[in-house]
């Protein structure tokens, strides 16, 4: 898996696609974070998408970043440091389950290739934007580091009206579908009549 060779043609095209959508000034934040969140135990990663991609590989990072986040209630019990490729991967899966346990969408989450081959590391990025983000957003204490960093998710702002209100706004015209003001049948002939046509000369 990660000793594949390397691609060509179309496959090579799609792959330097997705290359240039990572995010280098991006990469800086997220490392400044992640090391300010988990504290002196990580040690700060070779400059560059493939010095990111191996800081984060073996998913220890991850998950102690994800333990940070979540306070007392520590959703990973266990993190070892292992060599061995399927080790490190369900580490990268056991991140992403608690990630998505903390309230990050689906839809902004990284498959486990995407990390451990280095295939799609802006996908990482986005994930991770979204991590802070979210953590940002709770505001429950646990997020350490600047907030300006991520910004906040919008948050439901609910209103309550009273029948009264309810059925006032039942008789107003939305201006969608017009309006009603100036028009006049003034002029008009009854239905089935013939057309007046006066010539005048």
């Amino acid at each position: 898996m990660s000793n594949r060779g390397q691609s060509y043609g179309m496959s090579r095209e799609v792959q330097n696609k997705i290359d240039e959508k990572y995010d280098q000034e991006l990469e800086e934040r997220l490392v400044e974070w992640i090391m300010c969140q988990c504290g002196s135990g990580v040690e700060r990663p070779e400059p560059g998408r493939v010095g990111f991609q191996t800081w984060l590989k073996d998913g220890c990072v991850l998950c102690e970043l994800i333990n940070s986040l979540s306070g007392a209630k520590k959703p990973i019990r266990v993190i070892k440091s292992s060599t061995m490729p399927f080790k490190q991967m369900e580490q990268i899966s056991l991140f992403l389950h608690a990630v998505e346990s903390y309230g990050v969408t689906k839809t902004d989450m990284f498959q486990t290739v995407d990390l451990y081959e280095g295939t799609d590391m802006a996908t990482v990025q986005r994930t991770l934007m979204a991590l802070g983000c979210l953590a940002v957003t709770k505001d429950d204490g646990n997020y350490k580091g600047d907030p300006n960093w991520f910004h906040r998710k919008a948050q439901e702002n609910r209103r309550d009206f009273s029948e009264e209100q309810l059925s006032q706004g039942k008789n107003v015209i939305g201006l969608q579908m017009g309006t009603n003001k100036g028009a006049s049948q003034a002029g008009m002939t009854g239905y089935g009549q013939s057309r007046q046509i006066i010539n005048n000369p």
